[in-house]
């Protein structure tokens, strides 16, 4: 989504853009040894890529996933030619199997500037199998190796500070990583928050940190209803809570459309995560709607939340804090308008598309001229 969306946005300024794109769909009973080896360096994708390049002549070359079957080897395809190169880091995959830095219910960063990832190997992390998990083992530290991150990339795009802050640790050059977060291709525009109701969405998965918000939510004094969008394999604990804690509604999967019209009613969102989360769209949804968040201060979300204004933060994985946080939002009404100016002003600077495009040829910008220097 965040590719269409970005893709859209150069069209719309006048950009010729072309697109890459595999399905994960295409991967065919080749055996285990053929996907490892297009994991770590896929033939085909560095000849079509290459073939696509002579045919078009782009200016620059945009990487966004290449796992699996992209392979590194694009990258390695556009530099053979010539041409600067952006990546953009959704997550934190070049330094961590799953890409997640999050494994047992806690935060991990047990690879994080290892030359070689044995410890994702050894727990399964990327999807739960050690032969897959050794594949993208395997692929890191070949292209660690290689210098493909450090070397055949001009520009990494970070989508926050904290985000950067991290792939500075596990061995980019600090110099080669901009920030530029996520923006909304529409603006929603500011809701009236009149609702009376929090709302949670996300995935129902343990990192999201649901139960956190669950275990919070009797401590609550007179607590406002709690209305939670989502499914995932934590839905059997939500249904449960929302049939015997009072106030708690589960609503399921909703419409994009529906989950806006319920952020712009609600008094505030919540995003109670225990992980890193690498950005946090619907922050910045709420922010859109002038809605403040009340969020765990962990990864980026104590870097999008400024605490006391667009917001509150809270010790994650603290049910009890959580709920002092949230008492003290109900118990103070004076804050909740000049929070929701606020949380509407975060968008504005920063969350656009009209900033996010300047933003972008920024960055283009610097990785031409590297790309040109290097000669």
């Amino acid at each position: 989504m965040v590719l269409a969306a970005e893709a859209a946005l150069l069209r719309g300024h006048g950009h010729e853009v072309r697109e890459f794109l595999k399905d994960n769909k295409e991967i065919q009973n080749g055996g285990r040894l053929g996907l490892l080896r297009d994991t770590i360096w896929s033939s085909r994708s560095y000849a079509e890529l290459a073939a696509l390049i002579g045919s078009f002549h782009p200016d620059l070359v945009h990487f966004h996933n290449t796992l699996p079957l992209v392979s590194p080897a694009a990258i390695h395809a556009a530099k053979s030619r010539g041409l600067p190169t952006v990546q953009t880091l959704h997550n934190y995959r070049l330094a961590c199997p799953n890409g997640l830095m999050f494994r047992s219910g806690r935060v991990c960063e047990d690879c994080l500037g290892r030359s070689v990832a044995w410890p994702g190997v050894l727990h399964a992390c990327y999807r739960h199998s050690r032969v897959a998990s050794a594949a993208v083992a395997a692929m890191l530290a070949t292209h660690k190796f290689m210098g493909t991150w450090r070397d055949k990339i001009d520009m990494h795009i970070a989508l926050t500070e904290f985000v950067r802050g991290k792939y500075v640790e596990s061995g980019i050059p600090a110099e080669r990583i901009a920030v530029k977060p996520n923006f909304l291709a529409d603006d929603p525009g500011p809701g009236n928050g009149r609702g009376g109701f929090a709302l949670f969405v996300g995935r129902l998965t343990p990192e999201k940190g649901v139960e956190t918000l669950l275990a919070a939510w009797p401590r609550i004094p007179g607590a406002v209803p709690l209305k939670i969008v989502g499914d995932g394999p934590l839905s059997g604990v939500v249904a449960d809570a929302a049939g015997r804690v009072p106030g708690v509604s589960w609503l399921g999967e909703r419409r994009h459309e529906e989950v806006l019209a319920l952020m712009g009613e609600a008094t505030f969102l919540l995003v109670p995560s225990l992980w890193y989360e690498p950005f946090g769209l619907t922050i910045i949804e709420a922010f859109a709607r002038g809605t403040p968040v009340i969020g765990a201060d962990i990864g980026s979300i104590g870097t999008l939340i400024r605490h006391g204004r667009s917001g509150l933060l809270h010790r994650p994985a603290d049910a009890e804090d959580l709920a002092e946080k949230i008492t003290w939002f109900l118990s103070n009404p004076d804050t909740v308008a000049p929070m929701r100016r606020a949380a509407r002003q975060a968008f504005e600077e920063n969350y656009n598309a009209p900033r996010n495009y300047e933003r972008l040829m920024e960055i283009y910008a610097l990785a031409i001229d590297r790309n040109a220097r290097r000669g």
